[in-house]
């Protein structure tokens, strides 16, 4: 590996996330000019905003024949906006979490997540499949617009952006535009950046001997996950929870929906899925997604408890990797006290927090 691979790979992901900022800065306000509600807001323009990284990495990846980069892309990027991000955001600020977010989108989240592991138990995920995830995706948008224009765009914290926040100048034609050629920079610069991050990552792979699903489940999820930690840990730090929390649910459905949907659709001969990655980090990725139910709907808060707990989790899974990748010693005795101890305390725990917090409902509406 040259300098100049390395240089390349650090320069594509500063383009990355100056390209999904521009990008979700234009998408917010022109949906806010078209009166969307901030929770809708969060779970779709600024979600796929800050999604569209993995989309552009997968697609690059396909094009490149590095499929393994794109499936640990999406994978690994939905376990770090769990684990990672709202573990981070919620230690900056306690992310209070609206009731529709626990009743209806962590539910959609959790059944989407099982969603490449039903579909690719044969190990490719073809274009049918893709076909699927990606109408999926559309019917999630219809539905999710709709709801917006019924609750008459306000959101359940009845935020509402500001004048100034609308628009970059008086006029709501020309501040429109604005944002519009705001969008079309954003997009072209995560073109030119997922390019020069997927031939990096592959560089690198081959330089330190990991495998590309590795890469792509550690350095390029991490990477192409930094728009959604800048967006959720400065909604969560400026009292914006429906974003801060709608971003991180609305990008790991779109991973999945879009970006899986996408890479089935366009690849030939559809997205080879390792026997690794259906026994071990798609099930992680689940994991992930319910775990998030119990925490949302005790008290409908992510405590910083909580959020430590999550960002714990995210450290022990990236040294399970790093572990696995150098055949370590100690993988199994690792891999042993978490199956036995760690884990099953963690779910007794949420689950007794659940139960106490589901008895107290009962109770208060009994009195």
């Amino acid at each position: 590996m040259d300098v100049l691979t390395l240089i390349l790979f650090v320069v594509g992901l500063a383009l990355l996330i100056v390209g999904a900022e521009a990008l979700v800065r234009g998408a917010s306000r022109l949906a806010a000019i078209m009166g969307i509600s901030p929770l809708v807001i969060g779970l779709t323009v600024v979600a796929y905003g800050t999604g569209s990284p993995e989309l552009a990495v997968v697609v690059q990846s396909a094009l490149s024949g590095q499929s393994d980069i794109g499936l640990g892309n999406v994978v690994g990027s939905n376990i770090s906006n769990v684990l990672f991000i709202l573990g981070l955001s919620a230690l900056v600020a306690p992310l209070v979490v609206s009731r529709r977010v626990v009743r209806l989108e962590v539910l959609l989240m959790i059944g989407v997540s099982f969603l490449p592991l039903i579909l690719a138990l044969d190990g490719n995920l073809g274009r049918p499949e893709g076909v699927l995830l990606f109408a999926g995706a559309v019917a999630y948008n219809v539905v999710s617009l709709i709801r917006s224009r019924k609750e008459g765009g306000e959101g359940e914290q009845g935020e509402r952006p500001t004048e100034n926040e609308v628009g970059e100048s008086g006029g709501e034609s020309r501040g429109a535009l604005v944002q519009i050629l705001l969008i079309l920079v954003g997009l072209a610069l995560l073109v030119v950046g997922s390019r020069w991050l997927v031939n990096g990552a592959v560089a690198i792979a081959e330089a330190v001997g990991l495998s590309e699903l590795i890469i792509g489940l550690t350095v390029v999820a991490i990477g192409t996950s930094l728009p959604e930690l800048a967006t959720s840990m400065a909604a969560a730090a400026r009292g914006q929870r429906d974003i801060a929390v709608g971003n991180i649910i609305g990008s790991n459905v779109f991973n999945i929906l879009v970006v899986l949907g996408v890479a089935g659709i366009i690849i030939p001969g559809g997205v080879n899925v390792p026997s690794g990655a259906l026994t071990f980090d798609i099930p992680v990725m689940i994991a992930a997604a319910i775990a998030c139910l119990p925490i949302f709907y005790t008290g409908h808060l992510i405590a910083r408890w909580e959020g430590a707990l999550f960002f714990g989790y995210y450290i022990v899974y990236v040294l399970y990797l790093v572990l696995e990748a150098a055949e370590h010693d100690a993988l199994n005795d690792f891999r042993f006290a978490m199956v036995t101890f760690v884990l099953p305390l963690t779910a007794v725990t949420l689950l007794t927090l659940a139960l106490r917090t589901f008895r107290d409902r009962r109770r208060r509406r009994a009195g």
